[in-house]
């Protein structure tokens, strides 16, 4: 009887372990009340849902400043040839000023339990690239949240330069065209690609577990991809609607 519950304890374990997980899109935004995406409150939202984690995207200004915000625009300026005093005059839609990392990661550090999903952007040339990960990192573990952050990124430049500076955090990467061998061999830890990817490439997700690495699909929005996608063992999604996914 003991080894029958001790069989049933271990089935629970790999279940659990084995269960995709949730992690919201720039924050939770489509909340009710609706905010604003990569705001405060969106990742506010995503820390009181109790999913897995949250995604947030990383730009520097001209005076070398890292920010939070998706596009290379806020508002009208861009965001790589202006200064931080010049952006921040400029408000998010729901009335929050204009983030920074620094205002991102002190907010995460509330609750330990969301992991912290950093999406460095690509940068113009290579150097801004490397300075913008050297400072991010930095950054990182002079706040002490080594254990709670991961990265991704467009830019394969960019996922070596974080592995590079330190091998052990945890790089995915996201443009798509790397089969998971190539994800391997480029040391990367990793792929978190658009859903379709793995539609078109129906074995993926399975080899990708085969060598060990982290396999992460964005942006599920649509709930019978998301159990098409975990039917095949995939273990995270990035989604706009972590609400409706979490605990199916």
């Amino acid at each position: 009887m003991k080894n029958f519950i001790l069989g049933l304890a271990v089935l629970s374990t790999v279940a659990m372990k084995a269960q995709t997980q949730i992690i919201a899109h720039r924050g939770y935004f489509q909340s009710q009340p609706a905010t604003t995406e990569n705001s405060i409150k969106s990742l506010e939202n995503a820390q009181k849902l109790g999913i897995y984690g949250s995604e947030f995207d990383v730009r520097m200004t001209k005076d070398g400043v890292l920010v939070i915000n998706h596009d290379e625009h806020h508002g009208k300026l861009e965001i790589s040839d202006e200064t931080f005093k010049t952006l921040e005059k400029d408000k998010l839609s729901n009335g929050e000023k204009f983030p920074t990392l620094k205002d991102y990661l002190k907010q995460g550090k509330k609750d330990a339990a969301l992991q912290l999903i950093i999406e460095i952007k690509p940068a113009k040339t290579k150097e801004l690239e490397n300075e913008i990960v050297q400072k991010t990192i930095k950054m990182v573990k002079d706040m002490k949240l080594d254990a709670q952050t991961q990265f991704i990124s467009f830019s394969l430049n960019v996922c070596k330069e974080i592995k590079k500076v330190e091998p052990k955090y945890k790089v995915q990467y996201l443009n798509g065209e790397l089969s998971p061998e190539q994800i391997k061999s480029e040391g990367l830890d990793g792929l978190d690609y658009h859903y379709s990817v793995f539609q078109k490439n129906p074995t993926w997700i399975t080899e990708a577990k085969a060598l060990g690495l982290i396999t992460n699909a964005w942006t599920v929005n649509d709930t019978a991809v998301y159990e098409e996608l975990k039917k095949q063992g995939i273990a995270f999604v990035t989604t706009n609607i972590p609400d409706q996914l979490k605990g199916k």
